[in-house]
């Protein structure tokens, strides 16, 4: 609670810096236009061709966009990541004119769906350049936590408001309004992303290489039998997300026999739903068994959907779709804390890449059989179906999920360690985790040097149980070390040998961490080497502490 209680303290400090402050405004257009225009095409596409295009609609949409994730996943690392999202943006702009423009005048239904497809490709772009932009425009490692708070708040709100918003303009006037908001919000992101100081993109000599960050995700995939079953479990549960852009609105329209706004308060549910269900995640944030959460995510995501076929009035439909959003968030909060605990950090960016692109890949699969599904058992029986679908795969492979959890379980005592350790104050507990089940049990004698100086640094260290002394100069304690206290950052941080020797005063129990797994966790975490860099600073000129 007091971990809450401070990030809602932060959104001030976060406001208060003007660059911050317009990346957070732009994505407020950008997320509720996103939404809203999500609640209008379904309904567009099923007015001009029934089930099976508002399927092949979404299926062409999310195909490409899977196809087209990594690659402009990487882009974000290549150039400038605010023209990046100005790029996307003001695309955007000139596609949701066109789809207007030809939505108001009753032209071809083709040339929306084309234009559709198009925005979806190009807004794949903008999440991943916004947040590799924002740690470069804060101004401290508190304010850098902040501002992803507001980005998750941010989201959250979206995800209710835009389909509300959409679904009102729906029944006041048609699709075509909402391809017009969804264009004038966009250009609302335009033109704050325009009052964002501009980066300065990577060298040509520091850009990633395409081919090699794409094919290390994959073969990484395949080679760990945790990923290949939460990252499995995961794209199947996008089907159904997928299957859901289809049968919310056969359910809206020829079940509940309601307008098109029954859509828009559809998708509010959901978005409801979900915030609630990310109340009860962050509640549940502590455990260490994340098995049960997938599970139980998985099963509220699909298990409504049969019980929606027995229903034939809205309240009850809004209520059980409210649960699928609470297991949509269950299972996208679940899965991403299982993969980090199950990947190396090294190729981590990269499985998330994978992650990415199948689940676009999921959403299109989904999309496209659900109006056979429709056709085939008729849209109650399409919804039994689907409802099945999750629980009947996740008894299969419970067995293999559970094993994910009993690999990933860490210590407590050198976990408990290092989480008091300043350095490690902000890490995210699933890299701290990492750093926890890689710390090797060391045991010396009294009297027995540890570290000496001079030598080359290869471990971090933290003491479990003795009192070792810190010499500067041989003979010369400069200080006493006990439970709890560390050494050995120096030579890391700074690359350059010990800078003390640490003598045992009595026998010591340590815990230590590799030079790699240090330096991967302390680089890759801003707050986290702002705060090492800080004590390293602060330290070095007293020639107190050992490198």
């Amino acid at each position: 609670m007091s971990r809450f209680a401070g990030s809602l303290q932060a959104f001030g400090s976060v406001f208060a810096n003007p660059r911050v402050r317009n990346v957070q405004i732009a994505g407020v257009g950008s997320t509720l236009g996103t939404w809203a225009y999500g609640v209008a095409l379904p309904v567009y596409a099923y007015h001009a061709g029934g089930a099976r295009a508002v399927g092949l609609l979404f299926f062409a949409r999310f195909v490409l966009a899977a196809l087209a994730a990594p690659w402009l996943g990487v882009v974000a690392d290549r150039w400038s990541r605010r023209q990046v999202m100005l790029t996307s943006d003001l695309l955007r702009c000139g596609i949701f004119a066109g789809m207007t423009a030809v939505a108001s005048a009753g032209g071809n239904a083709y040339a929306v769906y084309v234009l559709a497809v198009t925005s979806t490709v190009v807004s794949v772009a903008y999440a991943p350049a916004q947040a590799a932009l924002l740690p470069s425009l804060v101004n401290s490692p508190d304010e850098l936590t902040a501002a992803n708070v507001v980005s998750n708040s941010v989201s959250s709100v979206g995800m209710f408001a835009g389909p509300a918003l959409g679904g009102v303009l729906l029944a006041l006037s048609g699709p075509a309004a909402v391809f017009a908001l969804t264009g004038a919000l966009t250009l609302w992101s335009t033109a704050f992303v325009l009052r964002v100081p501009r980066d300065r993109p990577p060298e040509p000599g520091e850009r990633p290489h395409f081919l090699a960050e794409l094919t290390t995700g994959f073969a990484t995939v395949l080679r760990r039998p945790a990923l290949r079953v939460v990252i499995g479990l995961s794209t199947a549960q996008t089907m159904i997300d997928g299957a859901l852009e289809v049968l919310l609105v056969v359910l809206a329209l020829r079940l509940l026999h309601s307008g098109n706004a029954t859509l828009g308060w559809l998708n509010t549910a959901i978005g409801i739903g979900s915030i609630a269900g990310a109340v009860v995640v962050a509640l549940m944030a502590s455990r260490r068994r994340l098995a049960g959460g997938f599970a139980i995510g998985l099963l509220l995501s699909s298990a409504p959907l049969a019980a929606i076929a027995a229903v034939s009035s809205l309240a009850p439909a809004l209520v059980l779709v409210g649960v699928l959003g609470v297991g949509t968030i269950f299972v996208q909060v679940n899965s991403v804390t299982l993969l980090q605990r199950s990947a190396e950090n090294e190729v981590m960016g990269r499985v998330f890449a994978v992650l990415e692109s199948l689940i676009m890949a999921g959403l299109a699969i989904g999309s496209v059989v659900t109006p056979g599904l429709v056709s085939w058992l008729g849209p109650r029986g399409a919804l039994i179906a689907a409802g099945a679908f999750l629980p009947v795969l996740l008894l299969l492979l419970w067995p293999s999920l559970r094993r994910i959890d009993a690999e990933a379980m860490i210590a407590e005592e050198p976990l408990e360690l290092l989480r008091r350790i300043e350095i490690f104050a902000e890490l995210p507990e699933p890299v701290l985790e990492r750093l926890a089940s890689g710390a090797t049990a060391v045991t010396t004698a009294a009297e027995q040097v540890v570290v000496s100086r001079g030598e080359a640094g290869r471990h971090f260290y933290v003491i479990a149980t003795g009192r070792a002394a810190v010499e500067v100069e041989e003979g010369v304690v400069a200080r006493e070390l006990g439970p709890g206290d560390f050494f050995g950052e120096i030579a890391l941080l700074r690359d350059v040998a010990r800078t003390a020797t640490v003598r045992a005063l009595e026998p010591l129990r340590l815990y230590a961490v590799e030079r790699d797994e240090f330096l991967e966790a302390v680089t890759g975490h801003g707050p986290t080497l702002a705060a090492a860099e800080n004590i390293v600073t602060s330290r070095l000129p007293a020639g107190v502490l050992p490198g």
